[in-house]
């Protein structure tokens, strides 16, 4: 049998010098993002010695300051537009092997600032989308420093410009600003277990307690409402699956994760019914049923001795008030009867 994982939602076999690759990116994709904290932080009124500005060409996607040519970010949503653009370039033009799925934390980042405080007529990612990504050239034509990238772009990822591969991922726009920015609660501290995990043999502490705080938050996002095909089950599939390339990379690298827990299923809910694939924790619902069961049985199995008693026993007042005893006895176990359908 192929030795191989489950990586994003394509399903993809990866075998484990790929795995080792995949450990790499995504090193790499969480460096991209704790760079742009370092000059955005991620909360709201934390100070940074780091000028905005000075983040690579991200003063590229500030809007004109009215003094000369000079780009400039003054406000919180400048910023967040501008840093947005950085990271579709970070991964999209300066890494030329980007998994297309990074788009899903992208949009996790920037559901998180949005959701931060009110902006005008933004209530949404499909808000944002329409004014600011849909008819915006940074979005629509691919320039690197004034150089054409649009081809170079359809070679790498097979999509001309940013909102080409936003719109691939279209669904995302659908999922509320809460439900996302929760997403990059858990992003996080996938990153964390990854950059934390130590250079022994043994995970450290601190990516084994990311890990356990990752799986709590994760199973507080894990809807039972979900479908197989909505975004909400393919952002949480993505999540998954690079948990699980984690824990097969401890595997292929002969580090101890065998404290790490592990994810429960995705829960779905299909045709109307809740449901979640097996697992081997899952108490057999039969046992259960059997239970409920028994009362019935043993209702069925009286009648008949019930029915002697009547049928030889020649006091009135005995028989009527058996009778209705046997009436209420019955009549409680037929109402509980429907959790059998």
């Amino acid at each position: 049998m192929q030795n191989c994982i489950i990586y994003t939602y394509d399903k993809k076999c990866i075998n484990a010098l790929q795995n080792k690759a995949i450990y790499s990116i995504i090193i790499k994709l969480c460096g991209r993002f704790d760079t742009l904290r370092n000059f955005l932080p991620d909360e709201l009124n934390t100070t940074t010695e780091l000028d905005f500005h000075n983040n690579g060409k991200i003063r590229n996607y500030c809007p004109d300051g009215g003094s000369g040519n000079t780009k400039e970010c003054k406000t919180d949503f400048d910023k967040i537009k501008a840093g947005c653009l950085w990271l579709f370039e970070q991964f999209f033009v300066r890494n030329q092997k980007s998994d297309i799925n990074i788009v899903e934390y992208i949009m996790m980042w920037l559901s998180y600032k949005l959701n931060q405080k009110t902006y005008d007529g933004i209530k949404n990612l499909n808000d944002f989308y329409t004014k600011y990504i849909e008819n915006n050239m940074h979005y629509t034509n691919c320039d690197d420093n004034g150089k054409d990238c649009n081809e170079s772009l359809k070679n790498n990822t097979g999509y001309r410009n940013y909102k080409e591969i936003i719109d691939n991922k279209n669904e995302l726009l659908s999922i509320n600003l809460g439900h996302m920015s929760k997403f990059y609660d858990a992003f996080k501290l996938l990153c964390k277990m990854y950059t934390e995990i130590g250079s022994s043999d043994t995970i450290s502490n601190k990516s084994l307690n990311c890990a356990k705080e990752f799986v709590e938050k994760y199973d507080e996002l894990n809807n039972p409402n979900n479908t197989k095909d909505n975004a909400y089950y393919q952002v949480l599939s993505t999540l998954s699956s690079d948990y699980k390339n984690f824990k097969k990379y401890c595997s292929n690298s002969n580090i101890d994760c065998s404290n790490i827990p592990p994810l429960p299923d995705i829960k779905t809910k299909e045709n109307g019914v809740q449901i979640s694939e097996p697992s081997s924790e899952v108490t057999p619902s039969s046992s259960s049923v059997t239970n409920k069961l028994i009362p019935v049985l043993s209702i069925i199995v009286a009648i008949p001795i019930f029915l002697g008693i009547f049928y030889k026993v020649n006091n009135k007042e005995f028989i009527n008030n058996l009778r209705d005893y046997l009436y209420a006895i019955i009549k409680k176990y037929i109402i509980c009867l429907p959790f059998l359908y």
